[in-house]
């Protein structure tokens, strides 16, 4: 079952959900809106044994324009966890609207995870983007049987991170 806004709150409250910097004014009714951190990664090719090369960048106060076709890595600026809940980290319908992919193939933050989530960032045109902008929303889910820690390949990150060999 999904949390509902003010049931977020309470397990905030209760500290069973982390969510650094906090705010009431990001509740939605099913989800807390997360901002887009100040790194960001674009993808620009890859090398001769086929290894994935980032061009590294720092989302400038004015902002930075997305091209279209271009694959991004972003990060949330909050640390977003919890060992009770799964986590669901969404785009928002109104960046949607204008053509802003996140999270396309892998929206799911495992139980027992903590820290600040990887963005696949993907625009079907140009889009500023602004560090700290609401850039989208993570639900809570109630899981349903025992709670098993398989390994945090991923949350050992904090900053945007390409593949990681197991």
């Amino acid at each position: 079952m999904i949390l509902t806004g003010n049931e977020i709150k309470k397990q905030v409250s209760e500290s069973n959900i982390k969510i650094s910097d906090f705010s009431n004014e990001r509740i939605n009714p099913n989800s807390y809106n997360y901002r887009l951190g100040k790194e960001l990664k674009i993808f620009t090719g890859t090398d001769s044994l086929g290894n994935q090369i980032f061009e590294e960048v720092t989302i400038p106060e004015e902002g930075f324009v997305l091209e279209p076709g271009a694959m991004y890595l972003g990060v949330t600026e909050e640390v977003i966890g919890s060992s009770k809940y799964a986590m669901s980290l969404i785009g928002r319908s109104s960046l949607g609207r204008y053509g802003l992919f996140l999270q396309v193939s892998a929206n799911l933050g495992h139980t027992t995870s903590c820290h600040r989530w990887t963005l696949e960032i993907y625009a079907c045109k140009k889009i500023k983007v602004y560090p700290l902008m609401n850039i989208g929303q993570v639900s809570f889910w109630d899981n349903y049987g025992e709670v098993t820690c398989f390994g945090k390949t991923y949350a050992n990150f904090n900053l945007p991170t390409e593949t990681v060999e197991k």
